[in-house]
């Protein structure tokens, strides 16, 4: 039986996602310097593999295609094989699909942008929301990395300890709305967030320069329920508050997640999936600020849609996943890879809709 929609040629978690007209593009994270596009007008030809990737391979980078070229922000890794702990990228790279070409620009991310959004304005610059603080990421993985956790089980403990304990404030993550210029490889901003930075939210397209940006994660580990609106056509952006996630199955406290599916069908907004650590919230809310110290993360199977002023839970994925890619079409939201129950990262490919007020998946 012939597949609707093409699975990848590899699994791939935590790698990046871009659409330029009717091709869409994923690809490094899991997959190392590999990535793909697949042309939605002839899907039967499946996957397409590109030139490899210029450069150490990130994982959870932030990307936006941009005047017919993809570009690729940040993300974190080892700089090379022998070097004994990943770090913040400050890198930005570029795909040129005229000459099937990567090449790094010669710029520098003012900010860590790893697990951060991105999305492409009218004028061709592309905002950047969120990302973490690459000299404290830098530091801690350093730190750790260098410590036996066998032989030193105390020393690798407090350390831990010590950075997982912090309060949000504390990461100092990127809270401005940063703006990258392709055409002279330059930064401004649209000023600071309101609201506590995050990584990992969901990102979806409003139309008139606006997106909404919901969930994410506040520090390591814990996660937000928030969701807003941000107006990008102006000199600043203006933040507006949305209503927040609703409780999921079961009605248990909802946690928010990391690493959701999400995207648009007509004028429902749709986030599937995501990550938690059930419990992290009421932890946070006690003071324990290594609020996901002791708790097992899930991959939710949850799916919210947001219209007329609400959200609504309609159902569930067949199975948790997240970290994967994700893109709105009009006849639902097409779910690309991702990382399931077990870490694993998955090469299927799907399409999630709603008919009738359920969940449909067309693979």
């Amino acid at each position: 039986m012939t597949k609707a929609w093409p699975d990848l040629p590899v699994a791939i978690k935590n790698g990046f996602a871009a659409r330029i007209d009717d091709t869409i593009y994923t690809g490094l994270g899991s997959a190392g310097l590999r990535s793909f596009k697949l042309d939605l007008r002839n899907r039967g030809a499946g996957w397409q593999d590109l030139a490899p990737f210029a450069g150490p391979a990130p994982s959870q980078p932030a990307a936006a295609a941009s005047g017919g070229r993809i570009y690729v922000f940040s993300g974190s890794g080892k700089e090379c094989r022998d070097v004994g702990s990943p770090i913040v990228f400050d890198t930005v790279h570029c795909y040129d699909p005229a000459r099937d070409l990567w090449e790094r620009i010669e710029t520098a991310t003012p900010a860590g942008l790893l697990g951060a959004s991105a999305v492409t304005r009218r004028d061709g610059s592309i905002a950047l929301f969120g990302g973490f603080n690459k000299a404290l990421f830098d530091r801690y993985m350093s730190d750790i990395a260098a410590i036996d956790k066998d032989s030193e089980p105390d020393l690798w403990n407090s350390t831990q300890c010590a950075f997982m304990g912090m309060p949000p404030e504390a990461y100092r993550w990127n809270g401005r709305v940063l703006l990258f210029h392709p055409h002279s490889n330059e930064w401004s901003d649209l000023g600071r967030s309101p609201y506590l930075p995050n990584a990992g939210a969901a990102l979806i397209e409003l139309g008139e320069q606006r997106v909404a940006l919901i969930s994410g994660e506040v520090k390591p580990g814990l996660r937000t329920d928030m969701a807003k609106t941000v107006d990008l056509s102006g000199d600043t952006a203006v933040w507006q508050a949305l209503p927040a996630l609703p409780p999921g199955h079961g009605g248990s406290r909802q946690e928010g997640v990391a690493g959701a599916y999400s995207g648009r069908i007509g004028e429902r907004l749709i986030v599937a999936g995501g990550a938690a650590f059930p419990g992290a919230r009421d932890a946070a809310d006690r003071g324990r600020w290594f609020a996901h110290e002791g708790l097992a993360k899930t991959w939710s199977r949850d799916v919210f849609a947001f219209a007329e002023g609400k959200w609504t839970f309609v159902g569930r994925l067949t199975e948790g996943l997240a970290y994967g890619a994700s893109f709105s079409l009009p006849e639902g939201v097409l779910i690309v890879g991702g990382e399931d129950r077990k870490g694993n990262a998955r090469s299927e490919v799907f399409l999630l809709s709603v008919e009738n007020g359920a969940i449909v998946e067309t693979r």
